[in-house]
């Protein structure tokens, strides 16, 4: 993999699939890959093609809104292409105008949320396996670390999973996302203390 970080632009070997122009326009200024728009949920058969063929020869970053419909563009790209990778922009950081959008990021955002994606990468689980057994998140250890079932948790959570850059989640979601990001409890544990939120 030649995906490695420039002075100024983050370079990768890897396509970036995103949701539109202007989405293109925004990634363009931090980083120099091919990037492919889906236009939305129209997403038309020499479009799937193309996106396919990034997939097989160069492997996929799927960035997509942080909203509803991005989210649902996502399932509908990883439910094809398994393995890409999964690069996530906090909803504050994709902001303007009443406006949520990846076009709306800063470079350095973006720049930061493929590294993070990219230093994951596709299997996280084959990592956290070849560690050895490691312990995941439960209900129970994100109430101990304030990030469910207490005041504030919903903006904890937001807080700690902009951190690990997974995108946030309601409680739930958020132990599936450590899980299949493999982010063991230890690791949680070192975030939530990193970002204060652990302080009640």
């Amino acid at each position: 993999m030649k995906d490695g970080l420039q002075k100024e632009k983050l370079t990768l070997d890897r396509a970036i699939v995103v949701e539109g122009r202007d989405d293109v326009a925004a990634v363009s200024r931090a980083a120099d890959a091919l990037i492919i728009p889906t236009h939305g949920f129209g997403i038309t058969g020499e479009t799937w093609k193309v996106i396919a063929k990034a997939y097989e020869e160069k492997g996929l970053v799927i960035l997509t809104d942080p909203d509803h419909a991005g989210e649902q563009i996502r399932r509908m790209l990883t439910e094809r292409f398994p393995e890409a990778v999964q690069a996530y922009i906090a909803r504050e950081d994709a902001a303007a105008a009443g406006d949520i959008g990846v076009e709306n990021a800063q470079p350095e955002v973006i720049r930061e949320a493929l590294a993070k994606a990219l230093a994951r990468g596709p299997d996280p689980m084959a990592e956290t396996e070849a560690r050895g057994e490691v312990r995941f998140a439960s209900m129970s250890d994100l109430r101990e670390f304030g990030l469910a079932g207490c005041g504030g948790a919903a903006e904890k959570r937001a807080a700690v999973c902009k951190s690990l850059g997974i995108g946030y989640g309601n409680a739930s979601a958020m132990i599936k996302k450590l899980k299949g990001f493999g982010i063991g409890i230890d690791e949680l544990r070192e975030e939530v203390e990193k970002s204060g939120t652990n302080k009640r």
